[in-house]
């Protein structure tokens, strides 16, 4: 847990919120007004508790980012307990371990609670000392830590302070896990030093601490008369916000489908800034699966901010697209917003916190004036934010989890998802890990003279993967329901031996190769300790290439427990159908809330057409790219303007591209490639203007980057075709995952195949209708869409009608833009 995160943060007097505008029911408001009356009465009390450790840290820590010692995995961590205990068993009678304390600060109106743990202290009635035991990979050197001494000195105070003793010795104990030898260093400080030091940190905390309260007592102040940052709610708003309103209030779970065009990102934010200020929750987690889903969270902070809120954001970016070094190896001895990050980053994060909005160019702009990490300072300054907006791995991926918040406590945090039906598969990755046998070869070969223990594991590894290709079938890949137990052995061993090297931070031409494996290893070891029925093992490739996976079927459980680190979730979504399927899936149960919403949008506003004479399953593909052809064309011919039309694969798109050009070879068309650049994929976007000279026809590929989360409003997109029902590539992972789920619930098809499939068809018909004064049409090319189990997938409002051949296809487009046009005060088309 945090600094000013664990406490009771009850706060100071905040006015009675209005809740009138989400329309809560009488019961509701006087349980707020209750609220608030419980807050206006401890409205004096300023109470924060923070242990020893997180005080010394955050005000006395100096120097770079990862120095010495800082590189602390699972193994190392295991022989440092056990090295604490060699230490403390050795010491003589009288000397009591692990010593537990407490004290409090009363300054002004502010409690601070400090509270931590001794290693050892020896008070016999002759000799008194206490002792901070640190355990560290080589000999250390001439001079302890810093941040040990003020560690030490602290308790130091407490203690002298609580047995009224006029000094007391501090003695730092550093052990050679490698050696097992010691190196300590003693000093006696006086009372009067002691005290003077305890004031300096727990005074410098305290301004930190008090700008904090002040900041929250503005934003509270904001929070209580904010109204809704539009004239009025759309159709279904109203009912959404009140419902995430209730979700936050009573601590739950809710699931909703909300089409586009409702508004979700702000139906969330403005009842989740209610709750903040009610302080029903502390902080919020805004997660996102893409960029373009945290800049719509931006631009609805923004739009609360006009209306009048006072909030801070920070908007967290990978560490690889925000560093600085020019993509080369981070390496924190050579990279100088990483050398001396430590003296600068408070200096920092005071700069970049009298801002608001704390987006990644603000962040950069202030992380480049002060010479620090930008990634290092946006993670510092999220401890001091109400909303952090970022990825799903910040909080739900064991290996990426944003660890200065979830950690073995729990916060009241609120955890919004949105295009919550993206978490599924990406879950599966994160819970999953692979292991190759080239690397482990090519790793063996670099470090076999440096480091022969470490490749002695690492052949242990190799030669038990050559044991398992030389099993029957092997070639064509395995399935086992069982971990490989006798493999991790060797792995522990491996990941031991390289951690020792590793945390000694010395340069060498296969560090980088070393670090890269070691971090492999550790994701494979801590899915093996995840790993139950919900997963499978498999072997893939062969010779080198071959590659042993641990595959999570169902990511339920461990979402679930990502989940209880916080205390309220929404997952949201345009496409959230069935929602039973993604409830289940995304670690709810029964209890949790759910709702279906209505599109704002007139239906007469889109026409969705099935054309259900043309088979494009993979067999038949074959025989259907003239027809297919011949049904993109009728639908472009009826009217001028951008078209978008998505295919199951690179090669579907390019045969009826070909023939799509021999129909009409004066349309331009633009092409989605494979692997494009961030730079070639704006240009395709940019290309779709409003109000074209003539028409235009993107071929892209259904679910990839084109296919959700772009959001091409008014003229520049009209229409929209989808060839195939969206099936994923049929895989050995997706047929377990069939079986796996026809065992468990029935219907395991739907769940791996038909389910995940619909969800990108449905994405990509979103594409089309964005604002109230859009029309637009779309065509679905797939005998299948006319089959019950696709049928009841899609939403109410999309009244759904099958034509047959080109020439209807003509015919009913023709007349949908006819009437749009008799209808429409502002003239055909889609804006």
């Amino acid at each position: 847990m945090t600094p000013l995160l664990r406490r009771l943060d009850i706060g100071f007097p905040s006015a009675p919120i209005e809740t009138s505008s989400l329309q809560l029911g009488d019961a509701e408001r006087l349980f707020a007004a209750s609220w608030q009356d419980i807050l206006r009465r401890l409205a004096e009390l300023r109470i924060i508790c923070i242990s020893v450790r997180e005080l010394v840290e955050f005000i006395c820590r100096t120097g770079d980012l990862g120095g010495r010692g800082e590189f602390v995995g699972p193994a190392r961590a295991l022989a440092g307990v056990r090295g604490h205990q060699r230490v403390q068993g050795a010491r003589p009678a009288g000397y009591a371990k692990e010593v537990t304390l407490a004290h409090s600060v009363v300054v002004d109106d502010f409690t601070l609670q400090i509270k931590g743990r001794i290693d050892g202290l020896l008070h016999d009635g002759e000799t008194l000392w206490l002792e901070e035991i640190k355990t560290v990979a080589g000999a250390w050197g001439a001079q302890a830590n810093p941040l040990h001494w003020a560690q030490g000195k602290i308790y130091a105070f407490i203690y002298a302070h609580q047995q009224d003793l006029p000094g007391l010795e501090v003695r730092l104990t550093y052990l050679d896990l490698d050696t097992e030898l010691a190196t300590e260093f003693r000093e006696r400080f006086s009372r009067a030093e002691l005290e003077a030091f305890f004031a300096r940190v727990t005074s410098e905390y305290l301004d930190w601490a008090r700008a904090q309260f002040d900041w929250r007592r503005e934003r509270d102040a904001s929070i209580a008369p904010l109204a809704f940052p539009f004239a009025a709610y759309r159709p279904g708003q109203r009912a959404f916000a009140v419902a995430v309103y209730r979700t936050l209030a009573r601590a739950g779970t809710l699931f909703a489908e909300a089409p586009t065009g409702i508004g979700k990102t702000v139906s969330v934010l403005f009842p989740a800034m209610k709750a903040l200020g009610e302080r029903r929750i502390a902080k919020i987690f805004y997660l996102t699966a893409r960029t373009t889903g945290r800049a719509v969270a931006e631009k609805a902070l923004a739009d609360l901010r006009l209306a009048g809120l006072r909030c801070r954001s920070v908007t967290l970016t990978a560490k690889d697209k925000i560093c600085f070094n020019n993509g080369r190896p981070c390496d924190p001895a050579l990279c100088p917003f990483a050398v001396g990050y430590y003296d600068r980053n408070k200096s920092a994060m005071r700069e970049a916190l009298q801002q608001e909005a704390l987006t990644r160019s603000a962040i950069e702009e202030v992380a480049r004036r002060h010479t620090v990490c930008p990634f290092e300072l946006s993670l510092d300054c999220a401890l001091w934010v109400d909303v952090v907006i970022g990825d799903y791995n910040h909080v739900f991926d064991p290996a990426a989890k944003l660890k200065r918040f979830f950690g073995e406590e729990t916060g009241d945090y609120a955890f919004f998802i949105d295009e919550a039906h993206n978490l599924v598969d990406r879950a599966r990755e994160m819970f999953s890990a692979d292991l190759r046998k080239d690397a482990v070869l090519a790793t063996r070969r670099s470090i076999q003279e440096a480091l022969p223990a470490c490749a002695k594991a690492l052949g242990k590894v190799n030669s038990f993967l050559l044991k398992l290709r030389k099993e029957e079938g092997a070639a064509e890949g395995q399935v086992r329901k069982e971990l490989p137990e006798e493999l991790l052995p060797a792995l522990r061993k491996f990941l031991k031996e390289a951690e020792v090297w590793l945390a000694q931070n010395r340069p060498a031409p296969f560090r980088e190769e070393l670090m890269d494996l070691y971090f492999t290893v550790n994701a494979f070891l801590r899915t093996a300790d995840l790993y139950d029925e919900r997963f499978v093992t498999l072997l893939e490739g062969d010779r080198d290439l071959l590659r042993l996976r641990l595959f999570c079927l169902d990511p339920s459980r461990l979402l679930r427990e990502a989940l209880d680190r916080g205390k309220a979730a929404v997952f949201f979504s345009a496409t959230l159908s069935p929602l039973d399927y993604f409830r289940q899936l995304l670690g709810g149960d029964a209890a949790d809330s759910t709702m279906q919403l209505h599109s704002p949008f007139p239906p007469a506003h889109l026409r969705l057409l099935i054309e259900d004479g043309i088979q494009t399953n993979f067999k038949s593909r074959g025989s259907s790219y003239d027809a297919v052809a011949h049904s993109i064309a009728a639908l472009v011919a009826g009217r001028n303007g951008n078209y978008l039309v998505y295919f199951p694969s690179y090669h579907y798109l390019g045969e009826v591209l070909a023939r799509f050009h021999e129909l009409h070879p004066t349309v331009l068309t633009r092409l989605q490639t494979p692997a494009m650049s961030d730079a070639e994929r704006d240009r395709f976007l940019a290309s779709f203007i409003a109000e074209p000279d003539q028409t235009q026809v993107g071929f892209a590929v259904l679910g990839g980057v084109f296919g959700e989360g772009i959001d091409l409003v008014g003229e520049r997109l009209v229409g929209a075709v989808i060839v195939g029902v969206g099936l994923p590539q049929l895989c050995r992972e997706r047929d377990l995952m069939r079986d796996f789920f026809e065992q468990r619930y029935g219907g395991g098809f739907d769940y791996a195949y038909t389910f995940p499939g619909m969800n990108r068809v449905l994405q990509a018909v979103g594409r089309v209708i964005r604002s109230e004064i859009d029309r637009g049409v779309v065509l679905l090319v797939d005998a299948r869409f006319r089959e019950l189990r696709y049928l009841q997938l899609f939403p109410a409002w999309t009244h759904p009608e099958c034509v047959r051949g080109a020439e209807e296809i003509a015919e009913k487009v023709g007349s949908f833009w006819k009437t749009a046009a008799e209808t429409s005060s502002h003239g055909v088309g889609h804006g």
